[in-house]
């Protein structure tokens, strides 16, 4: 069965990009503070990209001093990550459930019917399809794939709430699963919460499926892991 998303590195800069922005994420593995096991490294990246993600739905991304967050968008990205890990395994053998999981955990306190939580309404097909590239259809490099789930459920907006946040998180399980940031150390989400105008009409571009579209996002999310792999590396040093 012929590979559906190879055709995608065949887009003029696609490759090259997707080859830069792994070596990027590579390099900061291979810092001192991260070849010792990079803990400290990924519990503030986890932290910094809820709050990015949370504030590019418009949430205000700060962090009360009290500890207690009272924004519902806020709150249910910060539980999202801190459940990331455990859904890793899920992820790479069923991600429909990992997804419906992410979707409970990030729309909790914004959904009224309990029951409707962790249930998508729209995507059908298509959310199979993406199930399928998860779980082994395809071997594209990991930046590809990752931008794929991320355009995808963004587009999709099986939930109806909530939806960003999960697509950003599926995007961060991505990562991990492929092997472009096995230790979840970069924080690309920052990278979109600077550029929300343009991380918006790029996934409308990816959404609407015509070649052009469809590059520039992905170009745009491997500028992304770079920018997100520069995050990381101050992260690092920060704590070295």
């Amino acid at each position: 069965m012929p590979d559906p998303l190879k055709p995608l590195l065949d887009l003029e800069g696609v490759a090259a990009a997707a080859k830069s922005a792994q070596d990027a994420v590579f390099a900061v593995h291979r810092l001192p503070a991260n070849l010792r096991g990079g803990a400290a490294t990924a519990a503030e990246a986890s932290v910094r990209a809820a709050r990015a993600s949370a504030g590019i739905e418009g949430a205000n991304p700060e962090l009360p001093a009290d500890g207690a967050v009272g924004d519902p968008v806020l709150a249910g990205a910060l539980r999202v990550a801190e459940t990331l890990e455990t859904l890793l395994p899920t992820w790479r053998r069923a991600p429909l459930q990992a997804l419906a999981r992410l979707h409970v955990l990030a729309a909790a306190d914004l959904v009224g019917d309990a029951d409707a939580l962790g249930r998508p309404h729209s995507g059908g097909g298509r959310l199979e399809l993406l199930a399928q590239l998860v779980t082994g259809a395809t071997s594209v490099p990991g930046p590809v794939l990752t931008a794929v789930v991320h355009g995808e459920l963004l587009a999709l907006k099986p939930f109806g709430s909530a939806d960003g946040v999960v697509a950003r998180a599926a995007a961060r399980l991505t990562m991990v699963a492929t092997g472009l940031d096995p230790k979840s150390l970069s924080v690309p989400e920052v990278a979109f919460f600077r550029r929300v105008p343009q991380y918006l009409e790029t996934a409308e571009g990816f959404a609407s499926g015509t070649p052009e579209g469809v590059r520039a996002w992905l170009l745009f999310c491997c500028e992304a892991f770079e920018a997100g792999a520069r995050e990381a590396k101050s992260i690092s040093d920060a704590a070295s």
